[in-house]
């Protein structure tokens, strides 16, 4: 059994890391690049196991791992942050021309939403339906549960996991975000992070000078929720954080597919700006209610129909 224990041992006299924890370490780099998350941040625990659906002690093993690779650093007191060599790593954000990942990405998004795709499917399933490349199915399904849109069925297949999708459950989620949201902006542990500040502010600009395309409706989106989600963190409070964020889980495919037009893009764009600006200015209240206002004009908008009772096709 000695024997036994020390073949496990590395070269470093450490323990080599199970696959489980090899790949939360890929989920949470994957997490970092995705959401451009600059070196400074801190990687709360209970976020990342809500996002990766783990519970948080493989989670901190993972962390541990990427601290000794120097991908995280460990804090002075305590927790996890990005580290330069992380960010520095970061491909550059893919142009916003469309291309066929992301045409199949939304071709999806708008078939699930409108009931046109059943709760569980198979790479083929994808394949035969879009008439798409098993490479570009392969790259699909795993942005997609990268965002937690799906999950790998034990042995065969992906799930779809759970959606608003319909207008009362819409509603609901209007009312629970309009209770909570505007409340984070108050609590007595608020902070905002002047490096987040500055580069979703960034990315809302980026947003507002590109020219508008149908595929750019999923980097809106995830924009959208990194601003939310962001507001949510520097609350200080952990329960509002993994709130916002199922809620935008469940919101995500119904949002991947924009209705609105650009004209919305941009109100959406300022008035997440204007909130940051009262913000940055200390003025937590007068955020608080812009916030709300803002909320209270997305719940109003009502989304058209899916195009069309036939398939959708990704050229």
């Amino acid at each position: 059994m000695k024997q036994k224990s020390l073949a496990l041992k590395s070269a470093s006299g450490k323990t080599p890391p199970s696959r489980l924890q090899r790949e939360l370490s890929a989920g949470i780099i994957n997490l970092i690049r995705s959401e451009g998350l600059a070196p400074g941040t801190r990687l709360a625990e209970v976020a990342l196991a809500e996002r990766l659906q783990v519970s948080r002690t493989p989670v901190r093993a993972a962390l541990k791992l990427l601290a000794r690779s120097k991908l995280v650093h460990a804090g002075a007191s305590r927790g996890y942050f990005v580290a330069e060599t992380t960010t520095a790593q970061r491909q550059a954000p893919p142009k916003p021309s469309p291309d066929d990942t992301d045409r199949l990405f939304l071709a999806i998004a708008r078939d699930r939403r409108a009931g046109r795709l059943p709760d569980e499917v198979s790479e083929r399933d994808l394949m035969q339906r879009y008439d798409a490349t098993r490479p570009i199915v392969q790259r699909v399904l795993t942005r997609l549960a990268e965002v937690a849109a799906v999950q790998r069925k034990p042995g065969h297949g992906w799930r779809f996991q759970p959606t608003l999708a319909d207008t009362q459950a819409r509603d609901e989620s209007y009312r629970y975000r309009l209770l909570i949201e505007p409340a984070g902006l108050l609590e007595p542990g608020f902070q905002l992070d002047a490096t987040w500040a500055a580069e979703i502010r960034q990315r809302h600009q980026d947003m507002l000078a590109m020219p508008w395309r149908d595929t750019a409706s999923i980097a809106l989106y995830e924009m959208n929720a990194a601003f939310h989600e962001g507001l949510a963190a520097a609350s200080g409070n952990r329960y509002l954080l993994v709130a916002v964020q199922q809620q935008n889980r469940l919101r995500r495919f119904g949002n991947y597919d924009w209705t609105f037009g650009h004209e919305r893009v941009i109100v959406n764009c300022r008035e997440h700006l204007a909130i940051l600006d009262q913000l940055e200015a200390g003025q937590n209240e007068a955020a608080a209610a812009l916030l709300r206002r803002h909320l209270e004009g997305a719940a109003k908008l009502k989304r058209s129909p899916a195009h069309s009772t036939a398939p959708s096709k990704t050229a």
